[in-house]
């Protein structure tokens, strides 16, 4: 993963530590108040939101604890693979688009920013400007030109 992508994860488990568990407890302890707890809709609202804030720390306790951060400016060359900004032109259409290759957990369409594991990232890997990838999609086969392959 990128020292970008890694940072909003960080983020989002210290909110989650310091703010968002308090908070749960306290709406749990409120519930609680209102008395017979079987019929009590504030109560398993609270208590499934804390079963996933939990969940949700634990999972991002392990990807942060086995995060191993690439320095993307130090990588070159022209063959793309992890870090690479590719743009490329769909086939049918012409329609271009620059994206950049990351980790699954950085993944973010709106942001350009696909994932190595991704089907169009995994047939863009080891290709090079001029060469066409192939996607399989739902609605059928979709190709790819590579058009120019950065690395920041």
């Amino acid at each position: 993963m990128t020292a970008e992508g890694l940072e909003p994860l960080k983020e989002e488990l210290h909110q989650l530590k310091s703010h968002d568990r308090y908070a749960v407890i306290k709406a749990i302890a409120e519930a609680r108040a209102h008395g017979d707890l079987s019929e009590n809709a504030e109560y398993h609202a609270a208590r499934e939101k804390q079963s996933f804030i939990e969940g949700r720390i634990i999972e991002l306790e392990d990807v942060v604890s086995r995060a191993d951060v690439i320095d993307t400016t130090k990588l070159g060359g022209k063959i793309i693979r992890f870090g690479a900004f590719v743009t490329l032109a769909d086939v049918e259409t012409d329609d271009e688009a620059t994206y950049q290759l990351v980790g699954p957990y950085e993944a973010d369409l709106k942001k350009n920013k696909i994932s190595v594991q991704s089907p169009l990232g995994r047939a863009l890997i080891g290709k090079t400007e001029g060469d066409t990838a192939e996607v399989s999609a739902p609605g059928g086969s979709k190709g790819y030109e590579v058009l120019k392959v950065k690395f920041k």
